[in-house]
């Protein structure tokens, strides 16, 4: 039932974004809603000048952005690989013929 739900979901939405026109404009309150955060996290009270907080507000994202980057890279580093799992590097020398 489960894997049928998700099926289903996955059907439509692949049909949704099939029939939109544009989908730039579609995305576009989610992006709009994302920037505004950063302004707001930077400017709670609105009393920096526009420029000074569309400067702020780049560097707050950029490093929010950075600080996924990070800890992806982290939990990656925890993760073992396919290679660890498996008993060691694949193509290593002792695997080929002579």
């Amino acid at each position: 039932m489960t894997a049928d739900r998700s099926l289903i979901a996955r059907l439509a939405a692949h049909e949704s974004w099939a029939n939109t026109a544009d989908p730039s404009a579609r995305t576009a309150p989610a992006r709009r809603a994302l920037l505004d955060r950063f302004e707001r996290r930077v400017d709670p009270d609105g009393l920096l000048s526009p420029a000074e907080r569309a400067r702020r507000a780049g560097h707050a994202r950029k490093a929010y952005f950075t600080r996924l980057a990070l800890r992806s890279a982290q939990a990656r580093r925890k993760t073992p690989s396919v290679a660890d799992v498996d008993g060691g590097p694949k193509g290593s020398d002792e695997d080929q013929p002579q």
